[in-house]
């Protein structure tokens, strides 16, 4: 047989062995963390309810994590400029090719503002 076959049916009885042994240990898991909360008054609504409290001294993972700031949507401007084929310019950002082409050719852009 080949390597690969021999690892892959290696990984099989590995991950067999695994999952007899998590359902050897899964109540006696259970009956001790039901001792522990038992000990310290612990209820399910304290587990939902828990935050975790940093260390002396150190971060927490949450404090640690920046808030995602979230953009707002901008509303669309007006166009400024129009284009002998109907293109259109808000007079933002970097000047659009068929401006700067009408431009390098002698136009000027006052010549394509939109008059309202």
């Amino acid at each position: 047989m080949s390597k690969l076959i021999d690892l892959q049916n290696q990984i099989a009885h590995l991950q067999k062995q695994a999952e007899e042994i998590r359902v050897k240990e899964f109540e006696a898991t259970i009956v001790e963390i039901r001792q522990k909360m038992q000990a310290f008054g612990i209820t399910a609504k304290d587990l939902q309810s828990a935050r975790i409290k940093p260390k002396p001294g150190r971060k927490s993972k949450l404090a640690a994590e920046k808030p995602v700031k979230i953009k707002k949507a901008s509303a669309a401007v007006a166009a400024k400029y129009r284009g002998p084929n109907g293109e259109t310019w808000s007079g933002r950002g970097l000047t659009p090719k068929w401006l700067a082409a009408l431009v390098a050719q002698g136009s000027s852009k006052e010549q394509y503002l939109i008059v309202a």
